[in-house]
């Protein structure tokens, strides 16, 4: 049951605000914003939310606006009282010093752990150091070392962006927001009938698909619409979207909700009389969208025959009737008459020609139909040009890209690269759009050391003696090439992508990316470094294939693996392994792929665990062996967890279940299994062997071994809602009792199941924990130094100004009476208007008293007739003002110069702080946090503040 006394607070306190009312439709959000929740009309027995207002008329009266729209405004009675009130609700809404909740984001990304190590031994141990970096080191252990790394970085600050952050391209994004050089009419906010750009909706809506080309739900494309243009999708063009077939395609799921739609790109249409889509110089980064999303759980795998940039055939895969049937009667080659007329076609297209466009393409230059043959069998075409396969999920999309006549490489084939024996070799991550095509390398003898040991020979083959190898006067299209790198030592190897008047854009095929060089730094590449095979691959992450392009996924990849040395688990071997990643470099082994879906979780869902809240209608779902206690509370993400794991129970009845079971279970997988006759969401935690695993029940916190056909795969409908919500499993213990390191006593354990399973309604408290490794978000009231400031914790802020308001109350309506002051004791001090939570810290001769804000941190003089009693309801909030000390830097006496620089940096800001270390005391106030402060308001890069402060420390403070 909700604090009935608390919303009405809240709500006096968000109209109060708002003298000239607030209207209906906004009240919810105004709510939300100051309080983080949304008002909870049915948990206080109201069907909606105008019953609940209707019987409150002590609080909320409704009236017409000018406008005719309903609006809420203060009741009359009492205004005068809680003007204080919102004019302190008021004041915490427009400050630019707090800013809003929203704005601080706890999900920060990784620290660096150590700068990139060189010359670093390989680590084949489940225990490696974890090292950053563009390249890796050398003799195996990192790969290229810092010289790539600046390499890298160099590129990367000369483009002024990094390629494939979040999944788009680049040139696409950059133009979003520029103005209308056509004239045509501006798309208008949404609105009910209001007028609308057709014409520009259409465009956008298609480069969204282009960019979620596996489809999404229709409800989510006024959130992506208005990320991506910054405005609001007109409301008529959803409605439309059934109409724009040649755009999209709408589709209803098996799902007993009418409003759950999927989107897709556009179906093909053959018949079209479009010209050929050829590939612009980055069509192979964004290319077209696919035509239906995949949900199976085997996935489509590219043509069994795959082709090298050079054009030579793989040995490795035998043709496969399953993935690429061809009739019977195809011919084994290409006649010369049509090999010479594809030629001559595929001359006129440098850039590359998608192979489906190809037929009409033929067509309308000969005048007959291509042999439906030769799309069948593209290996046919092998010795004319090269085949790549950028969408390994759709192998109907392929490139052809045609080679200069005396620049064929199919007489030097590059041999493919083997997939390493070990199931778990070590992997340097360089980058990834798309999780289905993760670029890595392998680490180790046979790869990066045979790598480093051709590119040393290269370096003396291409060394810059009068004896060295010339540029190359005219590099094609295609071409495998040397190419000096900027620091001039290094040679690498790499295919040119575009040609251009003085430059050429190039592809480094062992190092996974591309950069626009001179032409006078490309190089034939000798014949002798062919030999090796390219060393950057791709790879997909096992689990995520259904999430392959959200940003979330990819945002959280990019902070947790990009740039480092992993362990990578292989779960199967085939042209583009399935994977799990490992980060083995703490304590503890960290899951890449699990984490990675976890960032797709709405926190609003998760439990609402609060400091000194208590919470009714709890119910304890398992009691450990060690005391350790897992609760289910009440929540919003509870309730729909509880409704769509109903409509799967009805889902699965209405199915063959067997179809759904597991067939790849990997540690960190999601999935459902049986629980008390229901099914429930688990993760795979262990394996043993092939048939039997762990699995923990993540809303009930109850661990079980299970065989692996008692496993079923969450559906295709259902899978997105689910994944939203948080584990509603709250760990806790019990307060004043020790959790030990092995086990309590077998009858401690079950008397105390006895008391709680069976219990029908329990209620709990939450005391005050801080845990170690925690973010937690903050806003930093006062800054000393380094070695001293004070946090607030941002998600009990607004519970403050409420304290505050009721206080101003309280206290303007209390006589004043003589008070006996006393040294550390606490009351309530009046303070520049505003009544606040003292401790007394001295009482000076003169009347004045010294007194320190203990939700605030800061010291105050004031007059001893300012004091009153804290009475018992103000003393709830836990004081709001924590000290703390910055982790990461020696204790010092700092310097002036290095306070200002600190407070600089810091006071007055909203960050995220990460616990380090726990400094306990009998008193709170006396507590003491070490933590690193991390300012993450900016989008390239999150700033640590004790690296800014080391800088510092050298040259302007000195060591105790």
């Amino acid at each position: 049951m909700a604090d009935v006394e608390l919303v009405k607070k809240m709500l006096r306190a968000v109209l109060q605000a708002n003298k000239g009312g607030v209207p209906l439709s906004r009240l919810q959000s105004e709510y939300k914003e100051l309080t983080g929740e949304q008002i909870p009309h049915k948990q206080m027995g109201h069907n909606n939310l105008d019953a609940l207002l209707a019987s409150m008329p002590s609080v909320v009266r409704t009236e017409r606006s000018r406008s005719g729209e309903v609006c809420m405004v203060c009741f009359a009675s009492g205004a005068n009282e809680t003007a204080h009130i919102a004019k302190v609700v008021a004041r915490q809404r427009s400050s630019k010093k707090t800013g809003r909740p929203h704005l601080v984001n706890t999900q920060m990304r990784v620290k660096p752990a150590a700068p990139l190590v060189l010359n670093a031994k390989p680590q084949t141990s489940l225990r490696q150091p974890n090292h950053r970096g563009r390249g890796g080191g050398r003799g195996g252990g990192g790969g290229r070392g810092a010289g790539h790394g600046d390499f890298r970085q160099a590129r990367d600050m000369r483009d002024g962006q990094s390629e494939g952050k979040t999944g788009a391209h680049p040139n696409k994004l950059s133009n979003q927001n520029t103005p209308n050089r056509k004239g045509n009419p501006p798309s208008l906010s949404s609105g009910k009938g209001k007028p609308y750009d057709p014409q520009q909706v259409q465009g956008r809506i298609t480069e969204i698909l282009g960019k979620y080309s596996n489809g999404f739900w229709v409800s989510k494309l006024p959130q992506i619409y208005r990320e991506l243009y910054k405005q609001d999708m007109p409301t008529e063009a959803l409605k439309d979207l059934d109409t724009w077939t040649h755009i999209c395609t709408v589709e209803k799921t098996c799902s007993s909700n009418p409003s759950e739609l999927l989107l897709y790109p556009a179906k093909e249409q053959t018949t079209t009389s479009s010209p050929p889509p050829t590939l612009t110089p980055n069509a192979t980064s964004a290319p077209t969208p696919t035509d239906k999303p995949v949900q199976s759980p085997v996935q489509q795998r590219p043509p069994s025959i795959h082709l090298t940039r050079s054009g030579s055939r793989s040995p490795q895969n035998p043709p496969s009737s399953s993935s690429s049937p061809s009739p019977p009667s195809s011919p084994a080659t290409l006649s010369p008459d049509l090999k010479l007329k594809l030629e001559e076609l595929l001359v006129k297209y440098s850039n590359g020609l998608w192979a489906h466009a190809l037929p009409k393409l033929f067509q309308d230059t000969y005048k007959f139909k291509l042999p439906g043959h030769v799309l069948e069998n593209l290996h046919l075409l092998s010795d004319i040009c090269t085949i790549d396969y950028p969408m390994p999920d759709n192998p109907k999309r392929a490139i052809l890209l045609r080679q200069e006549l005396g620049r064929r490489l199919s007489n030097h084939a590059v041999p493919s690269l083997q997939i390493p024996k070990e199931e778990y070799p070590s992997v340097l991550v360089v980058e990834a759009t798309n999780t289905n095509g993760v670029i890595l390398r392998y680490i180790g003898e046979g790869y990066s050391q045979a790598q480093e040991s051709m590119e040393d020979e290269m370096r003396e083959f291409y060394g810059l003696d009068q004896s060295s190898p010339t540029p190359l006067s005219s590099p094609s299209s295609g071409q495998l090439v040397a190419v000096r790198a900027e620091e001039e030592e290094e040679i690498l190897r790499a295919q040119v992508c575009e040609v251009m008047a003085d430059k050429a854009k190039v592809h480094y095929v062992d190092h996974g990316f591309s950069e626009v060089i001179s032409k006078t730094k490309v190089f034939e590449l000798h014949e002798k470094f062919f030999q090796l095979p390219f060393q950057a691959t791709k790879c997909k992450l096992a689990g995520l294939e259904p999430f392959c392009q959200e940003p979330a996924v990819l945002k959280k990849f990019e902070t947790m693996a990009s740039g480092r040395i992993l362990l990578a688990e292989i779960l199967e071997r085939g042209q583009t392994p399935l994977i799990v990643l490992y980060d083995t470099s703490q304590d503890d082994d960290v899951n890449i792929n699990a984490a990675c879906m976890k960032a797709l979780q709405d926190k609003t869902l998760a439990s609402p665990l609060q400091v000194n809240s208590a919470y009714m209608k709890v119910t304890v779902r398992s009691v450990c062996s060690d005391g350790t206690i897992y609760c289910q509370l009440p929540s919003r993400g509870l309730a729909k967890l509880n409704v769509i794991l109903e409509n799967i129970e009805t889902y699965f009845q209405l199915q063959v279940t067997s179809e759904f079971l597991v067939s790849r279970p990997f540690c960190g997988k999601g999935c459902l299994a049986r629980y008390k006759g229901k099914w429930s969401r688990v993760e795979i935690t262990n394996l043993h062997g092939s048939r039997v695993l762990d699995i923990l029940f993540i809303d009930v916190g109850v661990q079980a071994s299970v065989e692996v056909f008692e496993l079923r795969e969450i559906p295709p409908p259902f899978l997105y809602d689910l994944m939203a919500i948080p584990p509603q499993a709250v760990k806790c213990c019990l307060a004043d009792l020790a959790v030990s390191v092995g086990s309590w006593s077998p009858d401690a354990v079950q008397w105390l199941r006895e008391k709680v399973l069976n219990a029908t309604d329990c209620s709990m408290k939450v005391n005050f924990f801080f845990f170690s490794g925690n973010n937690i978000d903050v806003y930093v009231s006062v800054a000393c130094h380094p070695g001293h400031f004070v946090l607030q914790p941002w998600r009990d802020m607004y519970k403050l100004v409420v304290l505050m308001g009721e206080m101003i109350l309280y206290y303007s309506k209390t006589e004043q009476k003589p008070l006996n002051i006393e040294k550390n004791h606490i009351y309530a001090a009046k303070v520049e208007n505003s009544w606040h939570r003292v401790l007394v810290k001295g009482v000076l001769t003169n009347g004045l008293v010294s007194v320190y804000e203990l939700d605030y941190g800061k010291h105050e003089l004031v007059s001893c007739t300012q004091l009153r009693p804290l009475i018992k309801e103000f003393r709830q909030l836990p004081f709001q003002g924590i000290t703390a000390q910055l982790a990461g830097l020696k204790q010092r006496q700092w310097s002036e110069e290095a306070s200002i620089v600190f407070r600089n940096h810091v006071e007055k800001k909203p960050l995220v702080a990460q616990l380090e270390a726990v400094q306990e005391a009998t008193n709170p106030w006396d507590r003491k946090l070490m933590v690193f402060l991390v300012d993450t308001s900016q989008e390239e890069r999150d700033i640590w503040v004790h690296d800014i402060m080391t800088e510092f420390a050298d040259e302007l403070t000195k060591e105790l």
